[in-house]
């Protein structure tokens, strides 16, 4: 039997950012591999028009989730909604479900936070660093607590070329930090972020330096652990390959391209894309809640989980592999032919962005104008570019993170616990990863049924056509103005058109 299984079995977990990407594959991989677990607690945000438990019912009625019903059908039973919000000092937990969680917790996995890139520095702080401190202080009043394991990300520390796995000193202490975004005005604030970040690139991978720091400083004596995943993809194996349900990194891109929005982009081909499959951070996570509270390391251990170091992709070839698929697979309703050119230079990048992203947009909202409709390309496409400016920071650099603790974490496994918990990335194929990838946006995300890809097929042959049609009239009327104004054109065509007469 799996020692870890074994080890969550009759366990009550806290999970904060259950209803997130990682969240939710983490709480499907408790479920499917532990059924005998006691409880999972999770954090739930209120919604408007929407009660917790139903939140919990639209998570459970996802396909992520078929496999648990099947090995434990109670799953609904025993999942434990607590209504809570991070952006509240005191995390809006009522006494009554705060009291019953400081004496219930057994482990604390803490994934909340906010991933926006751009986000204001307050809102970051206030969930990347405040939220964490919060509950950190929330965990050092709970007697049975075991373990308290902090998923952070391997970018930050990014201002560094090589990462080991400990915490970095931040420049500024949290808590001045903290303490300014209490009296600080939002104007105040834009002004002086620049400063504070240094060559952070945006305020997601400063605060989350800064959460790390607080776990470091304010853990006390509670057995404390921090995982540092790289950027976080679709399933890899389990529950089966392609699972993903958001937008962000690479999803994002893939998505853009192939609907062929996004037909370039400055990037190095030979940069690492350092993509981590998320059940790999799942597996990873497990392991470490259960090495941290059964083995009690003297200090806090930081792991990463990253792919760089010991299976290296790059974004040259991920771009090659996802338009292979695209060839066999493509999604609906493209608003142009798929292609995903890469160039390091700023100018040939910004002339693609002129030419292949601005201009196509501009007059089909024109034809739009026209035919009474209203235009929504120009907005789609500033979003898109947006987006694609905040990750030209990732996709143009290449770090080395050291992996020690994570390596031997796995050398402590039996081989049972290697198999269901794992987390070795050199066993990934990445070209087989891709196209699962691919596959997976198209039916999970973009909700496209495979039965449509003929129709899809002929759709791209007919935006084709189009191209060419418009690349050859495009070329007449520049040699036909071309001829009306130079006399040696004129002599190099009549020269050339008694050549076709022979």
């Amino acid at each position: 039997m799996s020692t870890i299984a074994a080890f969550y079995e009759g366990k009550s977990i806290l999970i904060t950012g259950a209803t997130g990407f990682l969240g939710k594959v983490l709480m499907e991989k408790l479920f499917r591999t532990c059924p005998g677990l006691k409880v999972i607690y999770i954090l739930v945000r209120p919604k408007a028009g929407h009660t917790l438990q139903q939140r919990v019912v639209q998570i459970l009625n996802s396909k992520l989730f078929e496999k648990v019903k099947e090995v434990c059908p109670n799953v609904h039973e025993k999942i434990r909604a607590i209504k809570s919000d991070l952006n509240h000092s005191d995390l809006a937990i009522s006494k009554e479900d705060m009291q019953e969680l400081l004496s219930c917790t057994d482990i604390i996995f803490h994934c909340a936070a906010t991933v926006r890139f751009d986000d204001h520095l307050r809102h970051a702080v206030q969930l990347n660093v405040i939220a964490t401190q919060k509950l950190l202080l929330m965990a050092s009043q709970m007697p049975k607590l075991k373990a308290f394991i902090h998923l952070s990300t391997a970018f930050s520390n990014c201002n560094l070329k090589h990462i080991d796995e400990v915490v970095y000193p931040c420049p500024v202490e949290p808590k001045k930090i903290i303490d300014s975004m209490e009296w600080l005005d939002d104007a105040i604030i834009d002004e002086i972020t620049p400063k504070l970040i240094g060559d952070w690139p945006n305020t997601y991978t400063y605060s989350k330096a800064l959460g790390e720091t607080v776990v470091h400083q304010e853990s006390g004596r509670l057995n404390t652990a921090i995982v540092r995943p790289s950027i976080v993809g679709a399933t890899w194996q389990e529950p089966f390959p392609g699972w993903v349900d958001n937008t962000n990194g690479p999803s994002g891109l893939i998505i853009a391209t192939g609907k062929g929005f996004l037909r370039g982009l400055r990037a190095t081909p030979m940069a690492v894309a350092d993509m981590i499959p998320v059940d790999t951070v799942v597996n990873l996570t497990l392991a470490v809640g259960w090495y941290t509270a059964v083995h009690r390391p003297k200090s806090s251990l930081v792991y990463h989980c990253t792919s760089g170091n010991l299976n290296p992709c790059y974004w040259g070839k991920i771009g090659f592999q996802v338009l292979a698929v695209f060839e066999k697979v493509p999604f609906e309703k493209a608003f142009r032919r798929p292609n995903a050119g890469l160039t390091v230079n700023t100018i040939t990048s910004q002339y693609w962005n002129a030419i292949n992203h601005w201009a196509p947009v501009i007059l089909y909202d024109f034809y739009l104008r026209l035919t009474g409709r209203k235009p929504r390309m120009t907005k789609l496409m500033n979003r898109i570019l947006k987006m694609v400016s905040m990750l030209e920071y990732f996709i143009n650099r290449s770090w080395e993170w050291s992996t020690d603790n994570t390596e031997m974490l796995m050398s402590t496994l039996t081989p049972e616990d290697q198999r269901i918990f794992n987390f070795d990335v050199r066993q990934l194929n990445w070209l087989d990863y891709i196209e699962n990838y691919v596959l997976g946006i198209k039916k999970y995300l973009l909700k496209e049924d495979m039965a449509g890809v003929p129709e899809a097929k002929q759709h791209l042959k007919r935006l084709r056509n189009i191209h060419y049609l418009f690349n050859t009239a495009l070329f007449l009327i520049a040699w036909r103005l071309l001829i009306a104004r130079s006399q040696v054109a004129r002599n190099v065509w009549f020269f050339i058109c008694p050549l076709y007469n022979l």
